[in-house]
């Protein structure tokens, strides 16, 4: 393992709120964020070989063999709930110097992304809910990416609720696809998440300042809404300015805390009559992964500098603490394992 990206499921792991070590173990190594390189393979091994950079994959199948999710290889949309993660539920992740696994769950990636190349997981959430917001929206006469119609029309806007690394990798995926994107965040103006965001040819709004209503006018008809906070509150009240046809997609997970006041008569009018879709998303498959490969590349060359500057500090494992059982600030901090 060379690089593995700390974020706030394991903090929560590492508070003990949830995670679940494999059946035996006393323990569970965390990690699901990774990036790694092949050292050695096995004579069956066909598709990936020494020296390859590989991102492995987090969810792995339930045992099950009536769940067609995952004998279909897509464990992402599991039915039965015994589906294990590396780092989370039930195995181990790749939080340690060396891991043994199966080429199938591993996603090739070029030499040229060996900076950023952990990256990749956490922009298969965005992936993952783009590919389904294409799907969903083939009910209506929608442009698609690359149609020659968007040139006629105006572009779809999109809100993103968050500034880390999800929201801000979500991003840049939004306006890679056409979309005129704005990022709502609570970090008040000045703070270097504007100049970041403008830098990918999206638009900062800081919450603090500019209320949920405001944010409706600024925007205007908003055709999709992407979370990636966790703030449930916050989710609905921007729900509620969801424009004509518009999805929202949830990839946050709020933690347990006092029930918040919704206007459910509002939402559900809204849903109505207006034709709105309302999905959550959660893990990847292997598309997701090969997307985010693939975007992540694009985005690399047409923005270095913004790709580069959302990976805050790279520690080494000695200084697990400050990054695990801290708030220790920034967008993307990296645990290097690797002594290159």
């Amino acid at each position: 393992m060379l690089d593995v990206g700390v974020c706030g499921t394991d903090r929560e792991i590492c508070s003990f709120e949830y995670g679940e070590p494999p059946s035996g173990s006393e323990y569970l190594v965390i990690g699901h964020e990774s990036l790694g390189e092949v050292l050695e393979v096995g004579p069956a091994v066909s598709r990936v070989r020494p020296g390859d950079l590989v991102v492995p994959m987090v969810r792995r199948p339930c045992p099950h063999e009536d769940c067609l999710a995952c004998t279909s290889g897509r464990q992402d949309f599991c039915y039965t709930g015994d589906f294990t993660e590396r780092g989370i539920k039930g195995a181990h992740g790749f939080m340690t110097e060396f891991v043994v696994d199966d080429e199938r769950y591993m996603n090739v990636i070029p030499q040229e992304l060996r900076e950023v190349g952990v990256l990749v997981e956490p922009l298969t959430i965005a992936e993952k809910a783009l590919t389904q917001v294409w799907q969903v929206q083939q009910r209506l006469p929608w442009v698609t990416p690359g149609s020659p119609k968007r040139e006629r029309g105006r572009s779809h806007r999109a809100v993103v609720l968050g500034a880390g690394p999800v929201g801000l990798l979500g991003a840049m995926a939004l306006v890679t696809a056409g979309f005129e994107t704005y990022v709502y965040s609570r970090s008040p103006v000045p703070n270097p998440k504007v100049e970041l965001v403008a830098s990918f040819g999206a638009h900062y709004v800081c919450a603090e300042t500019t209320p949920v209503a405001q944010l409706a006018e600024q925007v205007g008809s908003i055709d999709l809404v992407y979370e990636a906070v966790g703030a449930s509150q916050l989710a609905f009240e921007v729900m509620e300015i969801l424009g004509t046809n518009g999805v929202f997609v949830f990839t946050g997970v709020p933690g347990r805390k006092a029930p918040v006041e919704v206007d459910t008569d509002r939402l559900m009018r809204n849903l109505v009559l207006q034709n709105q879709v309302v999905f959550g998303t959660v893990n990847a498959g292997k598309d997701a992964f090969e997307a985010a490969i693939r975007d992540l590349g694009r985005f690399a060359k047409r923005w270095p500098e913004a790709v580069r500057s959302l990976i805050t500090r790279r520690v080494p494992i000695e200084s697990y603490q400050e990054l695990l059982l801290r708030q220790p600030g920034g967008i993307k901090n990296i645990i290097v394992l690797s002594r290159e």
